[in-house]
């Protein structure tokens, strides 16, 4: 080979290196991404889906503390998926079973009871999700954890029974007979 072709296929050589790292840190920084977005949305009401652009963005998350949440947040999200999933599944269950000409309200007390259940079992995993976060935050993403959680335990204005009232700005409910305080 003469001089000329050893340095044309040194410069090949060299470029096809270059593009393989190329599309290896364009596929390696997607993925990074992709990771980033995958939201926790348990209400789909909510205004502030719990994404890890949120955690990074929002709570100032570093890189050690954005590695836990992608740990945490896999194991938690396909659990929550599956328990919603099957809630979902056993609501309409129960809505068929209501809807059939003689509804069998042994078997919709028993759907009620797994609903419960499920609903119970994602609770606990939001709960271990929420404390495994909340081990690596400082005090002020502490505070923001907390808002960024809180709708998952609260709808704000709630009704319960007669004459009681959860007011928002406070975090109490109080009492109140016959519309007075």
């Amino acid at each position: 080979m003469n001089r000329g072709n050893k340095i044309l296929w040194w410069a090949i050589a060299l470029l096809v290196v270059l593009n393989l790292t190329t599309i290896g840190t364009i596929l390696f920084r997607n993925r990074e991404s992709s990771s980033d977005n995958i939201a926790i949305i348990l209400d789909e009401n909510r205004q502030n889906p719990l994404t890890g652009r949120f955690f990074r963005q929002t709570l100032g998350f570093d890189d050690a503390q954005m590695a836990l949440f992608r740990e945490a947040h896999r194991s938690f999200q396909y659990r929550a998926n599956d328990l919603i999933f099957e809630m979902d599944s056993l609501k309409n269950e129960m809505f068929t079973e209501l809807n059939s000409p003689t509804p069998d309200t042994i078997r919709l007390n028993e759907l009620s009871e797994q609903v419960g259940s499920h609903h119970a079992e994602l609770k606990k995993i939001t709960n271990a999700f929420y404390l495994q976060l909340k081990t690596v935050c400082d005090s002020t993403q502490c505070e923001q954890l907390q808002q960024a959680f809180l709708p998952l335990f609260r709808d704000g204005t709630v009704n319960r029974g007669r004459g009681y009232q959860w007011n928002d700005s406070t975090g109490q409910g109080s009492r109140h007979r016959y519309g007075q305080g």
